[in-house]
C-alpha cells in the first residue's frame, strides 16, 4: 500500500470533523451553558472555604487576644495557631483546585474543539510522526479492509463526527440554519429552570 493513498484516506477521515465558524461559535456557548451547574457548584464550594477561612482567621485572632490578657498560654497559643495555620492553607489549595478545575474545563473544550476542526488540515501539513501522534489521539482501531481504512474516533471525536455527519445531510436536505442550531445547540432538558 502506497504511503499517499494512506495519507488521503486518513485526510478524508479527519475530513468528518470539520465545522464552520458559526458552528464553533454554538458549541462554544453549549459549552459554557453546560458548563453553568458545575460552576455554580464549584462557586458554592469556594465561598464554603472561604468562610471556613475567615472563620479560622477570626478564630487565630481572637486567642491572640487572649494570650495578650494572659488567658491563654504561649505552648496552647502555639499549637492551636499552628493547627489553624496548616487548616487555612489547605482551604487556601482546595479553592486554587476549584479555580483551576473551572478554567482547564474551559480550555480544554475549547481547544478539543480547535483541533477537531482543524485536524484535517493539520493533518495534511505535519511531519509523518506528528501525522501519527495526531492519528493516535483521535481515531483508534485503524484497520484496512477491502482496499479502505477503517478507523473509529475516540472520544469526544466520535460525538463530533456524527454530528457533523448529521448536519451536513440536514443541510444538504435544505434546512441549513435550522439544522444546524437544532443539532448543535442543547435541547431543554429537566435541569432547565422557568424563566421571568
Amino acid at each position: 500500500m502506497r504511503e499517499e493513498v494512506l495519507e488521503q484516506q486518513f485526510t478524508a477521515l479527519l475530513g468528518r470533523l470539520h465545522f464552520d465558524d458559526e458552528v464553533l461559535s454554538w458549541v462554544r456557548e453549549a459549552l459554557h451553558a453546560s458548563h453553568a451547574d458545575k460552576r455554580r457548584e464549584q462557586e458554592e464550594a469556594i465561598a464554603r472555604l472561604r468562610a471556613e477561612y475567615d472563620r479560622l482567621q477570626r478564630r487565630l485572632d481572637a486567642m491572640y487576644v487572649d494570650k495578650l490578657d494572659g488567658r491563654v498560654d504561649a505552648a496552647f497559643f502555639d499549637k492551636m495557631s499552628a493547627e489553624w495555620r496548616a487548616e487555612q492553607s489547605r482551604c487556601l489549595r482546595e479553592i486554587d483546585r476549584h479555580q483551576d478545575a473551572d478554567k482547564s474545563y474551559m480550555d480544554e473544550g475549547v481547544e478539543i474543539l480547535e483541533l477537531a476542526r482543524n485536524a484535517q488540515r493539520l493533518f495534511e501539513r505535519q511531519e509523518p510522526r506528528e501525522k501519527r501522534r495526531l492519528l493516535n489521539f483521535v481515531l483508534s482501531n485503524c484497520t484496512w479492509d477491502d482496499g479502505e481504512v477503517v478507523a473509529a474516533f475516540r472520544q469526544p471525536f466520535d460525538l463530533l463526527a456524527q454530528t457533523t455527519a448529521i448536519a451536513a445531510r440536514r443541510e444538504a436536505g435544505n434546512t441549513a440554519n435550522s439544522a444546524k442550531s437544532e443539532i448543535w445547540l442543547p435541547g431543554p432538558d429537566s435541569n432547565q429552570r422557568p424563566s421571568g
